[in-house]
């Protein structure tokens, strides 16, 4: 069972600095602990709106009325298991999966449990239909314990994910950017633990087909 909802989002300019790199197998993963500007899945993906002449004969203006700048806005459908176990948010140009932390590590470890090389095979399969060359693992915990600890435990839970869906993903060329953000970037509220939960998660991002 499934719950959908809709959101439009107006879409921020930044930019993502990627440095130093590592190999697992037949692809590259790059790394580094360069805090972004703006949080993660905010950065642009819908195409800037074709130019407006204010002077255009189709376009009637009242006397003095003046053109407001322009906004790029992207649709955003997101899909949430019951459990919120598993989150699916795609845009016009990507589609990001988060898989909470239960799901795949026991309390306090980035270990795999039983059930969670086939969730992560599972995306790693769509990957391949969506033929994407640029995968981001982004680890994320919730405010308990010390942020430094969060941060270390982040890093390695995406690490984890990354290596597994190295394993299915078949693009020689793809390149990987893991990083660990501990509590930052919360998606709900640290004070339940409910929103806990939902804190504790790793989000897999690639580009959706062009097809």
């Amino acid at each position: 069972m499934t719950k959908r909802h809709r959101t439009t989002a107006a879409v921020a300019v930044a930019g993502l600095v990627i440095a130093g790199a590592h190999f697992v197998g037949a692809t590259s993963a790059y790394a580094d602990d360069v805090t972004p500007s703006v949080p993660p899945g905010t950065e642009p993906s819908a195409s800037a709106p074709s130019p407006i002449k204010s002077n255009s004969p189709g376009l009637k203006l009242p006397q003095g009325g003046i053109l407001a700048a322009p906004k790029v806005l992207d649709m955003v459908e997101v899909v949430e298991d019951i459990g919120g176990e598993e989150r699916r948010q795609e845009t016009n140009q990507t589609v990001m999966m988060a898989l909470q932390s239960e799901v795949m590590f026991p309390e306090d470890s980035a270990i795999f449990n039983a059930q969670a090389a086939a969730r992560i095979q599972a995306i790693a399969q769509e990957i391949n239909t969506q033929k994407a060359t640029t995968i981001r693992v982004f680890g994320f915990t919730d405010d308990q314990g010390s942020y430094e600890h969060g941060k270390e435990l982040s890093k390695k839970r995406a690490d984890a994910v990354q290596a597994e869906l190295a394993k299915t993903v078949t693009n020689p060329s793809v390149t990987f950017d893991v990083r660990g953000y501990s509590e930052d970037y919360p998606i709900a509220d640290n004070g339940t633990e409910e929103g806990r939960k939902k804190n504790r998660r790793v989000e897999i991002t690639f580009p959706r087909s062009s097809k």
